[in-house]
């Protein structure tokens, strides 16, 4: 079937309603870019998940940053997306207008060149991601060991895919397939979705990023789901193997180990983190379940709700009212792949 039928085929669809969840933010993001929530049936919904590592960091994880970068003689550096997280009381934006020194990473290697040469100095490396940026960090752990470089640390958030994808499957039975993400799959595999594929009978297919692929992913999807099946399917094979990334995964398991984990808006969610080892716990910042118990969401934020799927963006009574890229009070309109800051930027007002 060519694509011009697919599409056909999912406009036109009329059977019982189906809910797909798009796990990764970039194909979220690419969804609304080409437009393809306009060429699905209403009974075709798509649902955003929790696939931008920015939104599920606590913000206790924030104020231990923050408490670093107060601290004589020490620097935090971070990408330019955490800067506007919020923590309990400020940003790593505004804490830095207040004389934190928070400065912008744009590579490892620069962190790496500075602390050898500035000896009387710490810096702490916000390390914060999923499966697919924790082999970057486990290779600035293999230079610092073999640099000898002890001024460096890690203040790490670290998740994994696979328990979050359980967590929704075993408490959202109202999610039909999903969209697997495409980047972490490339280090984690084909594989690892087979488990959780059969456990709860929902289909996973694994896409790529181009608006075809997508749409292939989703006609997949339809098609396996009125068939009442649940296989694992890979629609990106240049990029992901069955197997995975094995060197990758190799450089994780040398230097984390898996541990439970808090994801903002969600809660701890068992097995779900990368810790480093007890070899390596002398690079680490006070990374460990870092999460404080009044971790809910400022005021009316609903980012937690989004992050499941449950709500959409504007049903949020602070979404582009209060709630902007500009002033984001919560963290799922910060990130450029957060749903809220995708839809901020790819809907009208009026949706």
């Amino acid at each position: 079937m060519n694509l011009e039928k697919i599409i056909k085929f999912l406009s036109t669809y009329d059977g019982e309603e189906i809910r797909i969840m798009e796990v990764c933010g970039t194909h979220t993001a690419s969804v609304f870019r080409n437009g393809i929530r306009s060429l699905l049936s209403p009974k075709i919904r798509l649902i955003s998940g929790p696939g931008c590592p920015v939104c599920v960091t606590p913000s206790a994880y924030i104020d231990k940053a923050i408490e670093w970068a107060l601290k004589p003689d020490c620097v935090l550096v971070t990408f330019g997306d955490m800067m506007k997280v919020p923590g309990t009381t400020k940003s790593l934006n505004e804490a830095k207008a207040d004389g934190a020194n928070v400065k912008l990473m744009y590579s490892p290697q620069e962190v790496i060149n500075a602390a050898s040469e500035n000896p009387g100095k710490t810096y702490i490396i916000a390390s914060v991601g999923f499966e697919t940026t924790a082999p970057t960090y486990a290779l600035i752990l293999e230079q610092l060991e073999e640099k000898k470089i002890n001024n460096v640390k890690l203040l790490t958030a670290l998740r994994r895919v696979p328990p979050a994808l359980e967590y929704i499957c075993e408490t959202d039975d109202t999610i039909n397939g999903f969209i697997a993400p495409g980047h972490a799959s490339a280090i984690l595999g084909s594989n690892i979705y087979h488990k959780v594929a059969e456990k709860y009978r929902r289909p996973f297919v694994i896409a790529g990023f181009e608006a075809e692929h997508i749409v292939l992913a989703i006609f997949d999807l339809v098609k396996q789901i009125t068939k009442q099946k649940h296989q694992v399917r890979n629609l990106y094979p240049s990029v992901v193997k069955p197997e995975g990334n094995v060197i990758a995964k190799s450089y994780i398991d040398k230097y984390f180990e898996i541990c439970s984990a808090y994801w903002r808006g969600i809660g701890v969610i068992p097995d779900s983190g990368f810790s480093l080892r007890q070899a390596y716990k002398c690079y680490d910042a006070g990374s460990d379940l870092l999460h404080s118990e009044n971790e809910g969401m400022l005021g009316k934020c609903r980012c937690g709700e989004v992050i499941l799927g449950k709500i959409n963006p504007p049903e949020c009574s602070m979404f582009r009212k209060v709630c902007t890229p500009q002033n984001a009070k919560g963290p799922c309109m910060v990130s450029p792949e957060g749903t809220c800051g995708i839809w901020y930027r790819f809907t009208k007002v009026e949706d």
